[in-house]
């Protein structure tokens, strides 16, 4: 039944698709270098995108289309806020790197990177099997073309055939589960397959069969121990532009979905599934650090450093249900503590490589530690903006990444189980290991002679939008209480529908 909230429910992704296929026709007849009629027409589709989003998310309603298959709640309308400020952010730190590098010989960077959200939106709205797995398919289809853009860059290429292959595994693995809980329940419909399992009359082998499988193709996405093949070669091998896309927005999609799937439709099954993440969360934070100290690539450092900031997810993720006991309060807790890490974790992600990028020049990448010796000297700006991003992910107060680690080891010590705490104790143990890699960065920022005594020059809509993220990740930390808010009200309203 498609009737008038139908459409409601789905104006944004409605204008995002239009003004992308619109994008590309008129990319067409634009001939700039740097493609500026693209890059102007993007950014304010995004923005008002964006605008029509906020909008529905400090409406605070939620909206159910075309017979159920999408749903419009407080916590995807906020995700999706996120996600396009996320995007509108890449695509002004990539543009004049991909630029230099030839990406710009047509307009596919920015509307392969438009499709891409629209991937993320449509996986943050599904509320049914099939759509979520479309949504997932664009965006990471957009994803693979981005990272083989460098057409006449081997190591782009080999990246970019790694992802391909190990992300139609992982898209497997995640549609098998959704056959077999289909197979089992006998409906697509997430609220639908919650009602099923919560009733207890199917067979519990069958369900956690398909569970695994489930759970198997989130953790690819998510990029945890044992999936994270995949993140350190695309990370490296990737250009750094689309490095910075594929490692910011979409980790908020891949929120929603394990939202989606393990919370409002499996939810009954929580016991199974809590021991799955408590396995990966401890692998992905002990091989992600340790790891992460061995590199002397920048790029790969972080995206070690991502595998075991995910670990941290996984752990709010898993402190929802106490005891097999459901409580709002402890779901509501758990819940929103990991939304707040990941949106504050993408904050700090974007600064960082933004810096990467803003550091990159024609001919040379600046992704060696080494690169960044006597940044401070060459210019105090940007290797304060760095300082900030690294001491945010280390978790060192007073750095929105210090709360996001506190509520999420709250969350932990609140359920009052020895596991849970000797889990908590283990993440702060973590937490000490990656201060050393990220403090040895800051050493050679600040202490190391500089290798080149080049000034480090940047577009003004770049320095801008950095101050302004840098500035972000110190604000919200001095006054973490708003975000920490709207993310427990986006959470209590989508889990009381």
């Amino acid at each position: 039944m498609i009737d008038k909230l139908s459409w409601v429910s789905v104006y944004p992704e409605i204008v995002l698709l239009v003004m992308a296929c619109l994008i590309l026709l008129v990319d067409l007849t634009i001939t700039s270098a740097r493609r500026t009629g693209t890059y102007v027409l993007s950014l304010l589709t995004l923005g008002a995108v964006g605008l029509l989003q906020l909008l529905y998310a400090d409406a605070g309603q939620t909206v159910y289309g075309f017979g159920n298959m999408v749903v419009s709640d407080p916590m995807g309308n906020w995700l999706k806020c996120f996600a396009v400020v996320a995007v509108m952010v890449t695509l002004v730190y990539g543009r004049p790197y991909a630029a230099d590098r030839g990406m710009l010989r047509g307009g596919e960077f920015f509307t392969l990177s438009l499709f891409a959200l629209l991937g993320m939106f449509i996986m943050i709205s599904a509320n049914n099997f099939l759509v979520l797995y479309l949504g997932l398919e664009l965006l990471t289809l957009s994803s693979y073309a981005l990272v083989a853009l460098r057409r006449d860059h081997g190591v782009a290429t080999e990246a970019a055939m790694k992802y391909f292959v190990l992300g139609a595994m992982a898209s497997g693995f995640l549609l098998y589960g959704l056959s077999m809980m289909y197979g089992a329940t006998g409906s697509l419909d997430i609220g639908q397959v919650f009602k099923a399992v919560n009733s207890g009359q199917i067979r519990h082998q069958v369900l956690v069969f398909g569970l695994v499988f489930i759970v198997a193709g989130l953790a690819f996405k998510l990029g945890v121990v044992p999936f994270h093949m995949w993140i350190p070669d695309v990370y490296q091998g990737a250009p750094t532009a689309v490095t910075l896309l594929i490692g910011g927005a979409p980790k908020l999609a891949a929120f929603a979905i394990v939202m989606r799937l393990l919370v409002e439709g499996l939810l009954p099954l929580a016991i199974d599934w809590q021991q799955m993440l408590a396995i990966m969360a401890v692998g992905s934070l002990l091989i992600g650090n340790l790891a992460a100290i061995a590199q002397t690539n920048l790029k790969r450092m972080l995206a070690f450093s991502t595998i075991s900031q995910m670990g941290f997810v996984l752990l709010a993720m898993m402190s929802g249900v106490v005891a097999g006991k459901v409580d709002m309060l402890a779901l509501e807790n758990a819940y929103s503590s990991a939304m707040f890490y990941v949106v504050s974790y993408v904050l700090t992600t974007l600064a960082a490589f933004g810096v990467i990028l803003l550091l990159a020049r024609e001919g040379f990448e600046s992704e060696e530690i080494a690169d960044l010796a006597g940044l401070n000297q060459r210019s105090p700006l940007y290797a304060g903006v760095m300082a900030v991003c690294l001491f945010s992910l280390a978790g060192l107060p007073p750095l929105v990444g210090f709360y996001a680690k506190l509520s999420v080891l709250q969350s932990l010590v609140a359920s009052g189980l020895p596991t849970y705490i000797g889990l908590a104790v283990f993440a702060v143990m973590m937490s000490l290991i990656a201060a050393f890699y990220y403090l040895r960065v800051v050493k050679v920022m600040y202490f190391d002679a500089p290798i080149t005594a080049t000034t480090v020059s940047a577009p003004a809509d770049v320095r801008v939008v950095l101050c302004v993220n840098g500035a972000l990740l110190l604000i919200l930390g001095i006054l973490p209480g708003g975000l920490m808010n709207l993310c427990a009200q986006a959470i209590v309203r989508t889990l009381g529908t």
